[in-house]
C-alpha cells in the first residue's frame, strides 16, 4: 500500500494513535517496530506523553499490515521515522 498522510487526532497509547480518515480499513494506527510499555507498566505514562506531543500533526503513514484490527505502519513526522 501507498504512503497516505493523516492527522493524528487521539493518542491511545505509547505505539498507537487515532486518525480520522481510515487507512488501510482501520482509524487506530500502531507504529511498526516500537514495543512500547502497556497499561500499569512502569514507563506507560513516558511512552504516552511522548507520543502525545505529536497530536494535532500531520504524518506519513507508510502501512506494514495488520495487527488486533489495527493498521501497522512506519510513521513519519518532520522527515524522521518515528521509533
Amino acid at each position: 500500500m501507498k504512503s497516505v498522510r493523516r492527522k493524528i487526532q487521539k493518542v491511545i497509547d505509547g505505539d498507537t494513535f487515532k486518525v480520522r480518515k481510515r487507512v488501510n480499513k482501520s482509524q487506530y494506527i500502531r507504529i511498526a517496530g516500537m514495543d512500547a510499555p502497556e497499561k500499569g507498566q512502569k514507563g506507560y505514562m513516558s511512552a504516552k506523553n511522548k507520543l502525545q506531543k505529536l497530536k494535532g500533526t500531520t504524518v506519513t503513514l507508510r502501512p506494514k499490515g495488520k495487527s488486533y484490527g489495527r493498521t501497522v505502519a512506519e510513521v513519519i513526522s518532520k522527515r524522521r521515522i518515528i521509533k
